[in-house]
Order: C-alpha cells, then sequence, then structure tokens
C-alpha cells in the first residue's frame, strides 16, 4: 500500500510539472504550435519536434519585439490547418505607426511531394527515388517580411526551414536551409556593418568558413537577373545543409534564429523617428517595386509554396508589401543618395573586413 500511495504521489507529481511546463509554452508562443504541446513533449528528443519548438520561439520573439516598437498596433493570429497534412500559423501586422506589414509565418506541412516540386528538387542535384511515384515528405519552417514605413528603416527578412523525404526503401533524406537579408532603400553604412557583423558571428561560433561562403551566396541568391541589381544589401543564405551532421546543423540553425532580433531591432530603433521627404518615400515605393519583381520571379520559397497542393495563398504572399510603385524609365540622378544605394546592389560590397 505504501509503494502505491508513492507511485501515486509521483505520477501526480509529474502530472502537475506537465501542466505547468504546458502553461508556460502556451504564453511562450504566439499560438498552440501545430503538432500539438503533448505530441512535441512525447518527441522532444527528436529532431522534427526540437525544431518545431525553435521555429515557435523565433515566432514569438520576433513578433514581440515589433510588438514593442510599435505599440499602437497588434499582430493578427491566424492558425490553419491543411487538409493534406499539418497547418501553421500567421502573424500579421498592418498599417502600424512603425511597421507597414510585418508577417512572422511558421509552417509544419507534411504528405506528398507533388510531381512538380519534386523535378524542382531533381534539377538542384537530389537523387530522390519514389515509391510508387509517391514521394512522402515533411516539411518545417519560419519566415517572416518586414516593410517597416519609414524609408530610412530597411526592409528585413529571414527564413529557417527543415525538409525531410522518406524515399522508396525507406532511407530519408534530410536537409535545413535559410538566410536573413536587409534590404534597404537608403544606404547607411553602419547599420550594414551593425547587421553583417551580427550574422558573421552567429556562424562564427560554428565554423569561420560559414560566414564568407553563405554572404556570397546570399548576394548571387539574391540577384534580379532582368535588372542586374541585387534585392538588397544581403546578408546570409544556405540551402541543402546536411552536413557535419543533424545536431551540429541544428545548433547552426538556432545560432542565427538566435541572431535575427539583435541584427535588426536596433537599426529600426534608431531610425524609425527619422524625418523624411515625400521624394525619399516614393523612392521607397520604387524599391518595393523591385523586392515583388524578385519575390514572384525568382523566389524559390514562393514557387515551392505555389506549387505545393492545398498550400495557403494568403501566408506564401504576406512577402508583399501593401504599397509599391512601378515607373516607366525612372532613373536617379548621378551622385544622388538613390544612386549609391544601386552601386551597392549592381556592386556587392565585403561589410566586415
Amino acid at each position: 500500500g505504501l509503494a502505491l500511495g508513492l507511485w501515486r504521489r509521483q505520477a501526480a507529481l509529474a502530472a502537475a510539472r506537465e501542466d505547468e511546463e504546458e502553461k508556460e509554452l502556451r504564453q511562450r508562443f504566439m499560438a498552440p504550435p501545430v503538432s500539438g504541446l503533448r505530441e512535441l513533449r512525447r518527441r522532444r528528443r527528436e529532431l522534427r519536434s526540437r525544431m518545431e519548438l525553435l521555429i515557435m520561439e523565433t515566432q514569438a520573439e520576433v513578433c514581440r519585439a515589433l510588438a514593442d516598437l510599435d505599440p499602437g498596433a497588434s499582430f493578427a493570429v491566424d492558425s490553419w490547418e491543411r487538409k493534406e497534412g499539418g497547418g501553421g500559423i500567421s502573424c500579421v501586422l498592418q498599417d502600424g505607426e512603425v511597421f507597414e506589414k510585418a508577417g512572422v509565418n511558421v509552417s509544419v506541412v507534411s504528405g506528398l511531394l507533388s510531381e512538380e516540386a519534386a523535378r524542382q528538387m531533381r534539377s538542384r542535384g537530389k537523387s530522390l527515388k519514389a515509391k510508387d511515384g509517391k514521394l512522402p515528405f515533411c516539411a518545417m519552417g519560419v519566415s517572416s517580411v518586414i516593410h517597416p514605413k519609414n524609408p530610412h528603416v530597411p526592409t528585413m527578412h529571414f527564413n529557417y526551414r527543415y525538409f525531410e523525404i522518406e524515399e522508396a526503401d525507406g532511407t530519408k533524406q534530410w536537409w535545413f536551409g535559410g538566410g536573413t537579408d536587409l534590404t534597404p532603400t537608403y544606404l547607411n553604412e553602419e547599420d550594414a556593418v551593425h547587421f553583417h557583423k551580427t550574422l558573421k558571428e552567429a556562424c562564427d561560433k560554428h565554423d569561420l568558413k560559414l560566414y564568407p561562403k553563405f554572404k556570397k551566396w546570399c548576394d548571387d541568391y539574391f540577384y534580379i537577373k532582368h535588372r542586374g541589381e541585387r534585392r538588397g544589401i544581403g546578408g546570409i543564405f544556405f540551402d541543402d545543409m546536411d552536413s557535419p551532421s543533424k545536431e551540429e546543423v541544428f545548433q547552426f540553425v538556432k545560432s542565427c534564429a538566435k541572431a535575427v532580433v539583435p541584427c535588426y531591432i536596433p537599426i529600426v530603433k534608431k531610425h524609425c523617428h527619422d524625418s523624411f521627404t515625400p521624394e525619399e518615400k516614393l523612392w521607397q515605393q520604387l524599391r518595393r517595386g523591385r523586392y515583388v519583381e524578385f519575390n514572384l520571379v525568382y523566389d524559390r520559397g514562393t514557387k515551392f509554396g505555389l506549387l505545393t497542393p492545398g498550400s495557403r495563398i494568403e501566408s506564401i504572399l504576406m512577402s508583399l508589401p501593401l504599397t509599391a510603385r512601378w515607373e516607366y524609365m525612372h532613373n536617379p540622378p548621378e551622385s544622388s543618395k538613390e544612386a549609391e544605394i544601386l552601386e551597392v546592389l549592381r556592386n556587392p560590397k565585403d561589410w566586415v573586413h
């Protein structure tokens, strides 16, 4: 009887501890996780669960940091389900004092890869062996685009994701991808250096070769070929990362996700009350047009989302600004502030050496 009483007491304590943990997680996140807290706890040692917790935490961290800067505005939190498997949480703030549009999305989806999406992956050198033409997959990530109102505050984008595919013989292929990049309307060298240095520190903790490699990859990836210019002043970008080991890559991705708030928020604080002219606002709208061109013509994430059955269009196109402008044959005067940023977009700079 004594042993049974002791066991009951321990079980009650464990249940109370679990409830407490669950309450704490609920308060920490913007919404309950897609996989459910119980399921995440049950599989907490598995990398998939740890990645889902990381993207949930990143979403909440970034949303809270942005909301602190724009107290009059609030995030609409939208949880959605995908009938093919999984779902997501979209947090979007619109028409604030500081941010015209800021979105931070989490998605955790699973199911069968569409033929089109599999083709896109094979074109990147993935040998995917389907079983009866079917490829089960699981993908999760956090993705954000922040468009401020003030032309002196840059737009920022980040995305960190994990992908897993099960091949015909049961073997699993996995990889991580992601990055963080900055798109200023006007060039501020001090901000560019701060942004790149913060990302470099996050990379250097793991391997000194990563920052230069991923900085170049970012400059090459965000290239608007038909304009001959980059979308912004870069940052880091990587994809298909599956070595040295799952744990090491996860820890690297975690460092990058934790660098998002410190690399960007100080820049917003510094400039959100700067005065600006109607001409500067107009230039911001024209640069936003370029942002839209890149996202709709070249961005792989947008294309993949549009090709995935049951994907949520509103969440995929959240990256587009509320307002943008396309003027016929607009060329800024030589040696103007506008020409200065164009020069850097055409010829990327090394900001940290």
